[in-house]
């Protein structure tokens, strides 16, 4: 099985079906299977081999999917760049991947020109109209469209996606054709994914959450339309004019969204749901959506799975809409100690492990860190959760911003969760800071409403009204904005220590 031959299997099934609406036109899936083709015999010309690494800098278009299946027919492992990072960021993905070819946008053309100082790479191609390299529309041109031969099959590498890195560099998980086949079937056999669907793409590719709805648009046979950058005036737009029926967000995105849906006033009768992810939904936006006849699903993925772990949806029951929901088709977790590694029984708190054929292979050129991920076959997320007696998943907090203060788990998430419902709060981020008498105490970072008189003791005195007193807050500090990574994740590592606070 390699997931590049199911351009050619959907070409093959769907025909002169529009495949994709990109940013330079439409495209069949025959047409798009076509490009695929061109590609992967260009790369083949260029002597790019089974195992090679080929980095994407580019944004969700065309060329991307098409430089994507085209690698996967012939074996090269495709890398995605974020296009957030900063040049010596991008530099460091290049160098460590050692990426033999550079597919990357014309606006990012000044962070490869350090890229090529610091990680040079062999050839370099733009999408767009490159000063001194080729054009990714002349190489496709000069390039034949004959199948090539398949080279790379199941467990093989064929993706890899970089980690955020919020501690230290980022690494490197390494997916292969098995890990993709499992997720697409996992994601499109636990919610509804039709042929019919016409999917907006807006979440980044550079994301799990981006790609694996890609993956499962071309297995299912859906509509991809590409969308650049986020901008939700145009996406309802978009909506109205694609007559979108489905697409992929994070819960920012959500609200944005319907904070300028009355000023945009689109046609979104289509739009049957929307799954989000990357952090829990809140309530308020459920209901929003579901009053407008949207349904949310939300969706609990991770990088080194491939994609979803698990999805809520108001089907498996209307009630558990603050979980996680249950594990995709082929999936499975489990909740183990975190001193012990035993598995809990339900309602207990502990770590969440995931097994199945969407677990990645490891980590690029870091057994250390690959052989730390794994317990006994499983995969450790390092995150913390519960699953109830219905079998509904509820993620806690991240493993390492829990907090022990007197010999008291504090989980972050929760102490958030209170902070965020405050009228004069925008958005709260609590980490665990040294203590002499009881080891640490939970600080809270606080960014306020513009026209806020908060203080320190009244979100102090709000916290122990709302939560048990150790769980409060000990330490407020205010600030005009939370500092976050390339992929939106704040930066708890920053906020531990004061001085390193955008006050």
């Amino acid at each position: 099985m390699n997931v590049g031959e199911w351009m050619k299997s959907r070409a093959y099934l769907s025909g002169d079906k529009e495949g994709f609406v990109g940013k330079n036109g439409r495209y069949t899936f025959i047409e798009m299977n076509e490009r695929v083709n061109q590609f992967a015999n260009y790369l083949q010309t260029q002597g790019i081999q089974q195992g090679d690494r080929i980095a994407l800098l580019c944004k969700n278009h065309e060329d991307f999917v098409t430089a994507f299946f085209g690698a996967a027919k012939i074996g090269v492992i495709t890398v995605p760049v974020n296009w957030r990072l900063q040049a010596k960021e991008i530099s460091y993905v290049l160098n460590h991947s050692a990426a033999r070819v550079v597919l990357y946008d014309e606006e990012f053309a000044s962070a490869i020109e350090m890229g090529k100082q610091e990680a040079p790479a062999e050839k370099y191609v733009c999408s767009g109209n490159g000063k001194e390299d080729p054009a990714f529309r002349e190489i496709l041109a000069s390039s034949s469209h004959v199948e090539p031969e398949l080279v790379s099959f199941n467990e093989d590498p064929i993706l890899m996606m970089y980690t955020s890195g919020t501690t230290g560099k980022p690494k490197g998980a390494v997916l292969t054709h098995s890990n993709l086949f499992a997720a697409s079937n996992g994601l499109s056999h636990t919610v509804d994914w039709w042929e019919q669907d016409r999917f907006l793409s807006v979440a980044p590719f550079f994301h799990i959450g981006g790609f694996a709805p890609l993956m499962a648009n071309v297995h299912t046979g859906s509509t991809t339309i590409l969308m650049e950058d986020f901008d939700p005036v145009l996406v309802w737009k978009t909506i109205e004019k694609e007559r979108i029926t489905t697409m992929m967000s994070v819960p920012a995105m959500l609200a944005f969204l319907f904070k300028t849906l009355e000023q945009v006033g689109a046609d979104y009768s289509t739009l049957r749901n929307i799954t989000c992810g990357a952090s829990p939904v809140p309530a308020q936006l459920i209901q929003a959506c579901k009053t407008r006849g949207i349904s949310v699903q939300q969706v609990y993925g991770i990088t080194e799975y491939a994609g979803a772990v698990s999805f809520w949806k108001e089907e498996l029951d209307p009630a558990k809409f603050d979980s996680m929901g249950k594990a995709v088709m082929h999936g499975a977790f489990k909740i183990v100690d975190i001193h012990t590694g035993e598995e809990l029984p339900p309602g207990e708190d502990g770590e969440i492990l995931c097994s199945g054929p969407q677990v990645f292979k490891g980590y690029w050129q870091n057994e250390e860190a690959t052989a730390k991920a794994f317990e006994n076959g499983w995969y450790k997320t390092g995150d913390i959760g519960r699953i109830d007696e219905k079998g509904f998943l509820y993620v806690v907090d991240r493993l390492k911003d829990m907090i022990i203060s007197g010999g008291e788990n504090i989980y972050s998430a929760e102490v958030e969760a209170i902070l965020t419902a405050h009228p004069e709060i925008v958005e709260a981020a609590v980490v665990g800071v040294p203590d002499q008498k009881w080891g640490e105490i939970p600080r809270a970072i606080v960014v306020k409403t513009p026209d806020s008189s908060l203080t320190e003791e009244e979100v102090i005195a709000y916290c122990k009204a709302e939560l048990a007193s150790y769980k409060a807050a000990k330490e407020v500090v205010f600030v005009p904005q939370l500092p976050r990574n390339a992929v939106g994740k704040i930066l708890k590592t920053v906020l531990k220590t004061t001085d390193q606070v955008p006050i």
